[in-house]
């Protein structure tokens, strides 16, 4: 992660970084150096303000700072008092100044606070620290104009590195920085930096003695309570500091798993791409040793047109080679980079600075779904086949030996390789399917479309469920409580391809439907999300439900809201093309009970059979029962049975039905288990 590390004005590992508007980061001494200014004024006085850009450094150390020493670029005159002590004047302020951004070149004016109005990229500092201890590198001196020594000595209250002549010049073990204390550069890296970092807390940039306790959703910046009691975010969305952190950096990690599937799909695909140089190695081997044996056999005439043959075999596989080792290149160096910046997030995650983290999360979220967008479909597939695309006809007579050359001829499309199932993405819900793959082809293996099968939920044989080019197909209307195998293949005008591993899928054990809108009469009135149902009419009219049954156990229920006039509600199962203007039962199409507030009866294609004592008022629930193991449908009300078996020899498909009128309203209650005291086979 070494770029990411580095300030794009110097080129040097970050030091003192700050964080620009648009989110980029830049040295301070940097920053100092790119000011501007506009015409009204003079560009030194911009230049002439940077000792007081940031006072974060003690006054003992800045007292030791020279306009020619200093190593910040600063030329701020330096008076001295009577009693010989140093003095730094007032800096003039920043007017009419303004920093341009050295990557998106987006200009900022600068205020009266100057550079210090930038907040300081602590988190970056700590990474960087990090980073050159794990890298061992050689501390070098922080004061040397040209050429910095490697630094003998670390100043713990200054916090800076000293060469020998620069320690002897510029921090000398006397006066008032006799009690500074001074370590070897190891000791300090090792410990120094994180005493400093601890020393240092998160102060506000505009309230130098406020730490940061909440966050502006609307600014994107951490805020004191001093910001918000000046009013400066009254109308924002303000929110605690930790809670933001803590969602941040769950989205940085969002952001981090999806670049880190394309860097390991980079990865295989650096691997393919590998062991497809080796291929045209071999296959160009062997092709030039078939045309040799060729050649050989032929006329010396043959063998004076062998050379240009050969030399064309040569240009073919020098020219897939280069085309090859250009996407390696080209790929490694995106790899690279991408590699780089998961390493500095997952670092960034490491940091325990939530105002810190929240400074540059925005931008770094941002930069992780770019690098994520870069891998765009078709980046991960080779730029040419191994195969030689060239065919030498040896038929021709003697005399045709002089015109003899390579017919580029295109090889027969090969059958597509097994696509991938992407089981990350393959789930089931309710009794739908969803299923998702992926396929890698070369050029002489193209893909025309895709075959999914499904058994029977069963083990039984597969059929065909989709045919077409999609690589994301949901099978809808699948059995409850049944587990599916599923397969798919790619075809082609050469054929069809091998099946890919199989996934097994299990539908809900329950069915979870609600009443059907789109199939129900127009006098239906459906409400709660299509739970409740009532009618407009005085004529009783039918509403289905939105799940299909053709085997397994199913129990439902439907809650009588509203009972007036003593209505005959029927409750039941019907097919899809069942009337839908009169009473469920009346036809051959539906199998139902009606009841009102004594007594039920059975009725299919408008005959009536066991009536029972016992009927339905406002509270009460009936239930429907259908066994299609045994293929019979049964009654309850009120959690106990109702009558005997009322249908038997049930074979098909079959919805859940309700016909009612205006005096009546049901809701449905679905996802329930079987009666306990129903016995199943």
């Amino acid at each position: 992660m070494d770029e990411e590390l580095k300030c794009p004005v110097c080129g040097s590992l970050f030091r003192d970084p700050i964080i620009l508007p648009c989110s980029h980061n830049i040295c301070l001494a940097c920053a100092r150096n790119i000011i501007v200014q506009t015409p009204e004024g003079e560009s030194s006085h911009c230049r002439a303000s940077g000792s007081s850009d940031y006072d974060y450094l003690d006054m003992d150390k800045m007292s030791m700072y020279s306009e020619t020493d200093s190593g910040y670029g600063s030329y701020t005159p330096c008076l001295k008092s009577p009693n010989g002590v140093r003095v730094f004047p007032p800096a003039p302020i920043h007017r009419n100044c303004s920093i341009t951004c050295p990557l998106c070149h987006q200009s900022v004016s600068l205020e009266e606070r100057g550079l210090r109005g930038f907040p300081r990229n602590r988190l970056l500092e700590a990474i960087v620290s990090r980073y050159q201890q794990s890298r061992s590198e050689t501390v070098k001196c922080q004061l040397c104009d040209r050429n910095p020594a490697e630094a003998t000595v670390m100043c713990e209250q200054c916090d800076v590195f000293y060469c020998n002549p620069c320690q002897q010049r510029c921090h000398p073990s006397r006066g008032p920085l006799a009690k500074h204390r001074l370590v070897p550069p190891n000791q300090a890296a090792t410990g120094g930096s994180q005493q400093q970092a601890a020393r240092k807390l998160a102060t506000c940039t505009e309230h130098d003695l406020e730490n940061y306790s909440m966050y502006c959703v609307n600014c994107k910046t951490p805020v004191c309570y001093q910001c918000l009691e000046e009013g400066k975010h009254t109308v924002h969305d303000v929110k605690a500091l930790g809670a933001m952190w803590k969602q941040h950096k769950g989205q940085l990690s969002q952001a981090l798993n999806g670049v880190s599937d394309k860097a390991k799909d980079a990865k295989e695909f650096l691997v393919q791409l590998k062991n497809l140089l080796q291929q045209i190695q071999e296959n160009g081997v062997e092709f030039e040793a078939c045309l040799v044996a060729q050649c050989d056999g032929l006329v010396d005439a043959l063998n004076r047109q062998k050379a240009k043959l050969l030399t064309k075999v040569t240009k073919e596989r020098e020219y897939k080679l280069k085309v090859v080792r250009d996407q390696i290149t080209h790929c490694t160096v995106k790899l690279r980079q991408t590699t780089g910046l998961m390493e500095y997030c997952l670092e960034v995650l490491k940091e325990n600075d939530p105002s810190g983290f929240l400074q540059i999360s925005h931008a770094l979220i941002k930069q992780v779904q770019l690098s994520q967008e870069q891998w765009v479909k078709g980046a991960l597939e080779p730029k040419v086949c191994p195969e030689f695309d060239l065919s030498l006809n040896t038929e021709p007579l003697l005399q045709s030996i002089h015109q003899l050359d390579f017919i580029q001829v295109k090889y027969p499309f090969t059958v597509p390789p097994a696509p991938i199932l992407q089981l990350e993405k393959c789930c089931t819900r309710n009794n739908s399917a969803t299923l998702a793959w992926k396929i890698l082809t070369f050029t002489h293996s193209p893909v025309e479309g895709y075959v999914l099968e499904l058994d029977d939920g069963n083990g039984g044989q597969y059929r065909e469920v989709y045919v077409g080019k999609e690589i994301l197909c949901t099978v809808d209307g699948l059995h409850f409580n049944s587990s599916y195998n599923a397969r798919v293949k790619a075809y082609n005008s050469s054929g069809a391809g091998p099946y890919s591993k199989t996934v097994v899928l299990k539908t809900s054990d329950v069915a979870w439907f609600t009443f059907d809108p789109s199939t129900s009469h127009r006098d239906i009135v459906l409400s709660n999300e299509n739970q409740a149902v009532s009618c407009s009419s005085y004529d009783d009219r039918v509403v289905l439900g939105t799940a299909a049954f053709s085997k397994g156990v199913h129990y439902w229920e439907l809650t009588i809201d509203r009972y007036d006039n003593h209505p005959d509600p029927a409750f039941g199962v019907a097919r899809i093309n069942v009337i839908k203007d009169m009473m469920l039962g009346k036809d051959d199409k539906a199998w139902a009970m009606y009841v009102d507030n004594n007594r039920s009866w059975f009725m299919h294609n408008n005959s009536h059979t066991n009536r029972a004592e016992g009927g339905i008022m406002q509270g009460s629930t009936v239930g429907i029962l259908l066994d299609l193991n045994q293929h019979t449908l049964s009654f309850y009300i009120n959690k106990q049975q109702h009558g005997p078996v009322a249908f038997e020899n049930l074979d098909g498909v079959f919805m859940p039905a309700v016909s009612l009128n205006r005096n009546v309203q049901v809701t449905l209650l679905t996802g329930l288990e079987v009666p306990k005291n129903y016995k199943q086979l």
